[in-house]
């Protein structure tokens, strides 16, 4: 394959940081007072080594070095991403999918040209516009208007070329009514459509698109899709995406990048990247949710377990369609207006079922002897045979205390089910008829 062929080549990529690690709250404010002081002599004897000087002093050069290292905070090296080599084709759409923590965001910051490497050597052939964060690239005091035409100077395009595209965007993106609104006033959704808008219809070469995209609503986030699929199939431009929805990520790619710990553990099709990292999910998967460091929130309360019950609540190793099915969510503590939902998700990686305890039932109950748990009880569980990965939430008065991903496994066999038409929902494909038992102090508040 020839150099001319490639949009992107990444060889070796590597990038480190140093992180700090804060003082003891025992150590005060005498190690305080004691690093401002000796901050001077930091900095001078960074300058003495960087021009490879002898001091010229009586002090020994070793019990500064030793009293400086002693009183600085201690410092640990990070390697974000490690030997990270692969190459992008014109037109393709490349999948970069892995857990939180994994090098996803700061592969693509590198790209973006955001920050620099530690080693290694990038090869990009053309105009790059990228949709990182919420706000990526816009000025807060200046009005949609104006964004649009700074974004497109900052990619080097004329006014008049900008001007062609304006339509297209401001259509695209909906906020015709706040064109000449500084953006700062905009909330995230309407940030994200316009940032979005922007970044596709702009003249560009290659488009990066972060996990950005899930601030939008579910129709925005479909249209998004469209519009990346146009970019890539009828304009020829390549794309970078980086998502959690294994769905669309299979659905939008033909290639895959799996990243773990900074590392490539696949580069394959969309279809097996995805694979793979959802068995990592399974094998990565615990009793003990505690153990799991890979989650999201607050963290004022924690899930612990997750028991999957029989209707009957004996514990089973698979639930079967059709029959009755318990669910008990352990957690932490409890905490009055506390909620818990939770997404069962294909073997494809699809979302399924949606379940939120948030929304009342007249069936639902409150049960003081409860403990620290929630009961989620379904009738008659519409599934068929498969394993289903769950991700589970929880909230306290509508703020995100803890998401776990793969918190249970839940396995299904064939089983008879009374068909009944699906009520579509927004989170998933269909949920059914269930009924949640609350800890009596939840409901309250």
């Amino acid at each position: 394959m020839s150099s001319s062929d490639n949009a992107i080549c990444v060889e070796n990529l590597s990038k480190r940081y140093i992180i700090s690690h804060q003082r003891a709250a025992g150590d005060g404010l005498r190690h305080v007072l004691q690093d401002k002081a000796l901050a001077p002599w930091r900095r001078l004897q960074a300058k003495l080594k960087g021009r490879k000087e002898k001091t010229s002093t009586s002090e020994n050069p070793s019990t500064l070095d030793s009293s400086l290292s002693t009183s600085s905070a201690p410092t640990e090296e990070f390697w974000a991403l490690k030997d990270v080599s692969f190459e992008v084709k014109r037109g393709e759409v490349l999948g970069i999918i892995g857990r939180n923590g994994a090098g996803k965001s700061t592969l693509l910051k590198i790209l973006s040209r955001i920050t620099e490497p530690t080693k290694g050597r990038i090869t990009i052939e053309g105009r790059v516009a990228s949709l990182l964060e919420v706000g990526t690239g816009f000025h807060p005091e200046l009005t949609g208007r104006e964004n649009i035409f700074l974004n497109g100077a900052i990619l080097g395009m004329t006014r008049q070329e900008i001007k062609s595209k304006f339509d297209e965007i401001v259509a695209f993106a909906e906020v015709e009514r706040f064109l000449d609104t500084p953006v700062k006033r905009y909330s995230s959704g309407m940030y994200v459509r316009l940032a979005f808008a922007v970044s596709a219809h702009l003249q560009t070469d290659i488009l990066i698109v972060d996990e950005v995209l899930a601030v939008g609503d579910a129709q925005f986030q479909k249209k998004c899709m469209g519009k990346m699929e146009s970019v890539s199939r009828q304009e020829g431009r390549t794309v970078l995406f980086v998502s959690h929805n294994m769905g669309a990520a299979q659905t939008l790619c033909q290639r895959g990048v799996l990243l773990r710990n900074g590392n490539v553990i696949a580069d394959s099709t969309s279809e097996d990247a995805v694979r793979i990292y959802l068995h990592s999910l399974e094998v990565g998967s615990s009793r003990n949710l505690l153990d799991i460091e890979d989650r999201h929130g607050k963290g004022e309360v924690r899930l612990t377990r997750v028991d999957i019950l029989s209707g009957r609540g004996e514990p089973v190793e698979a639930l079967m369609t059709g029959e009755p099915a318990r669910f008990v969510f352990h957690v932490t503590k409890i905490r009055p207006r506390m909620s818990i939902n939770f997404l069962l998700h294909a073997p494809s990686g699809a979302p399924i079922l949606f379940f939120d305890s948030k929304v009342a039932s007249y069936k639902d109950v409150c049960n003081p002897n409860l403990g620290n748990s929630f009961v989620c009880e379904i009738a008659e569980l519409p599934l068929l045979r498969g394993r289903y990965r769950m991700y589970a939430n929880l909230y306290i008065a509508g703020e995100w205390q803890d998401g776990v991903d793969a918190a249970a496994m839940v396995e299904v066999e064939e089983g008879y089910f009374d068909r009944r038409p699906a009520c579509s929902t927004p989170w998933g494909v269909f949920t059914t008829h269930h009924s949640w038992t609350l800890p009596y102090e939840a409901a309250g508040g």
